[in-house]
């Protein structure tokens, strides 16, 4: 399947009538002395920074390394990442998906933009849009390539769709490389976009080139 247009994944649309009164009453708030502006840019870059997707980071490489971690998480995930010490809203109910050399999984939310902030953060833009929510399912390996992920014909793709029911990380594969790295190395090779499923895992030299 195609489409005639490109997806790009950093476009962004013009914001919805919900986040123009979002914006409204938070304009307000800070106008009536209600709500302390740097409070509110303290908790944005918290859950950016701080609560993800470093988070997701720290359960991905512990399952990497720890193979009765990993099988716990495989079974029951909420259970495994409370733990660690991550739960709370929108990190109930979470699922992992494997990624192996013959299956990539990929996550979307189809309906509106379901996502376990409690390790991944914020969710982006893109992840939000009407593209990408659309078109994850019925050409996701042309969004894949437009992230720059180019996945062998034989490798199949299996699409998650995020819900208030369920919420889905992708563990992606381990780089080659690895194998004597200890897990807070490892951390670094993880991105949020990994555990998405739109891009594979950092390579050892990438992560080299950003850090240095």
């Amino acid at each position: 399947m195609s489409h005639d247009h490109a997806h790009n994944p950093d476009h962004t649309e013009a914001p919805s009538d919900l986040e123009l009164r979002v914006k409204a009453l938070e304009s307000l708030l800070v106008e009536k002395g209600l709500v302390n502006p740097e409070t509110l840019d303290t908790i944005i870059d918290s859950y950016e920074n701080r609560i993800g997707p470093r988070n997701g980071a720290h359960v991905v490489a512990k399952a990497w390394i720890d193979p009765k971690f990993k099988a716990g998480l495989m079974n029951d995930a909420t259970a495994a990442v409370a733990g660690l010490g991550y739960s709370g809203r929108q990190g109930e109910h979470l699922k992992v998906v494997e990624n192996t050399d013959a299956v990539h999984n990929l996550v979307v939310c189809t309906l509106c933009s379901c996502y376990p902030w409690t390790l991944l953060g914020l969710p982006p833009v893109w992840y939000k849009s009407a593209p990408y929510r659309s078109r994850a399912v019925s050409e996701p390996r042309a969004v894949l390539r437009e992230f720059g992920t180019e996945l062998d014909a034989d490798i199949r793709i299996r699409v998650w769709d995020s819900t208030s029911e369920v919420r889905y990380l992708v563990l992606p594969l381990r780089p080659a490389g690895t194998g004597d790295w200890s897990e807070k190395q490892l951390q670094h090779l993880v991105s949020r976009n990994s555990m998405i499923g739109v891009e594979p895992a950092r390579s050892p030299e990438t992560a080299a080139d950003t850090s240095s």
